[in-house]
């Protein structure tokens, strides 16, 4: 049994998560763990924190994952990424395709079966019941009036812009995609190493929201730690991925990926660069794993983080005085492929 020490969000207001295209009309619905991890390190700099030169705070988070709550007192569900490995379903009844498929989600009740080898779709019907729309869980989640079951839901509203001196212009209309939580419903995200440093930005992240639109009133929450507690298996084969994962060498990659039945995802991170007077210029891109990915279990390390923190600050000399991290440090959990 390992136990896991985790921040729960509870959001206050809406939350609008961009891409990499920065589509207002579009949010994404979860937050990756580099984005959590840059945003907690702005605000150590904010408060004056003196902050290392290689970027590491001493702490490792995951991504943030859904949890479902009912009211304040009730106990939370905490949910966890389906391992990409297992989206692949042998069904012979080929009309449960659509609903398995629909599955990103199992509740940490049911994770230690599935880490340990627990086939989730093989063919028989043991899991099919705890089926609901995007999540697997044994807890039965209560239905909106419109009888959906997804306590993390989407709702795009109209806004319009006008000249910021007069106002007398047209007004330009666009759509805003925000994120809104059923009940008590919320994200968190697990913590590894010392997390002093985590919890006082994180205090001021509470304050200054998180996300997009952070000028009107979005991304602002409450929190409050907690633990997690999940069953994990001895002499596992392979690794699952909880964080956004940058391999530390091209030498680590390919000892992960020694195996037919890897299963990985990635997203390429770069942006602009959001330090005066650089706003004009773009930082170097690198891709890095999305949380869910299946890797070989790394065996010159028994470490449960792996990964590097990376540079991206531009190549060129162009007078930027500072390095741009990106942290691609990940919680990895072990988990048997049988």
């Amino acid at each position: 049994m390992a136990t896991f020490k985790i921040y729960k969000l509870h959001f206050t207001a809406p939350l609008h998560i961009s891409d990499q295209h920065e589509d207002l009309g579009n949010s994404q619905r979860t937050i990756q763990s580099d984005t959590l991890y840059a945003a907690l390190m702005s605000c150590l700099a904010k408060s004056g924190e003196s902050l290392p030169e290689d970027g590491d705070l001493g702490f490792t988070v995951s991504s943030l994952f859904p949890y479902f709550q009912k009211d304040v007192d009730s106990t939370p569900v905490y949910f966890l990424p389906i391992p990409m490995q297992a989206r692949q379903a042998n069904l012979p009844d080929a009309s449960m395709a659509k609903k398995v498929k629909k599955v990103q989600w199992i509740d940490s009740a049911l994770y230690s079966s599935v880490l340990s080898g627990d086939s989730l779709f093989d063919g028989t019907d043991k899991y099919i019941p705890y089926i609901q729309e995007g999540y697997l869980s044994a807890c039965e989640l209560p239905e909106d009036v419109n009888g959906s079951k997804e306590f993390v839901r989407s709702e795009v509203s109209q806004r319009v812009t006008l000249d910021s001196r007069t106002g007398e212009e047209d007004a330009n209309p666009f759509y805003v995609d925000k994120i809104l939580f059923r009940h008590h419903a919320g994200f968190y995200f697990m913590a590894e190493g010392d997390t002093a440093l985590l919890e006082k930005a994180l205090q001021l992240l509470s304050m200054e929201g998180i996300g997009t639109d952070r000028n009107v009133g979005y991304g602002f929450f409450e929190y409050v730690a907690d633990t997690l507690s999940i069953d994990l298996p001895e002499n596992a084969n392979y690794q699952l991925s909880l964080s956004l994962f940058i391999p530390e060498s091209s030498e680590q990659l390919k000892a992960l990926m020694n195996s037919e039945r890897v299963a990985y995802d990635f997203v390429r991170r770069g942006g602009w660069i959001t330090t005066y007077p650089y706003t004009t210029l773009r930082k170097n891109a690198i891709y890095g794993f999305l949380p869910g990915s299946v890797f070989c279990k790394d065996a010159n390390t028994a470490a449960t983080v792996i990964g590097k923190i990376a540079d991206l600050k531009p190549e060129a000399d162009l007078g930027i005085s500072h390095h741009i991290w990106r942290n691609g440090k990940a919680i990895m959990l072990p988990i048997n492929l049988k």
